[in-house]
């Protein structure tokens, strides 16, 4: 994952670096914590819950005032 981020990285322009870095990161975090709720909790994975719970978080990261998250007008994902 490192090799993809940081080829990826190279090709977004300057001003969105941060928010791209902060994407990539509340992705991972969000995977993770879906797949330790799997584990420990039992619960079948589902990429419909993950989805939401990135949506969720994202909000709240720029609620927070993640700058580079809300310079990047982030889409909504349907």
């Amino acid at each position: 994952m490192a090799d993809w981020w940081l080829r990826a990285w190279r090709k977004v322009p300057k001003q969105h670096k941060k928010g791209f870095n902060s994407l990539v990161m509340l992705g991972a975090w969000i995977i993770w914590k879906h797949r330790n709720t799997c584990v420990f909790d039992g619960l079948a994975p589902c990429l419909q819950v993950a989805l939401q719970a990135y949506k969720d978080e994202l909000q709240l990261w720029i609620a927070a005032g993640a700058k580079g998250l809300k310079a990047l007008r982030v889409q909504q994902i349907e």
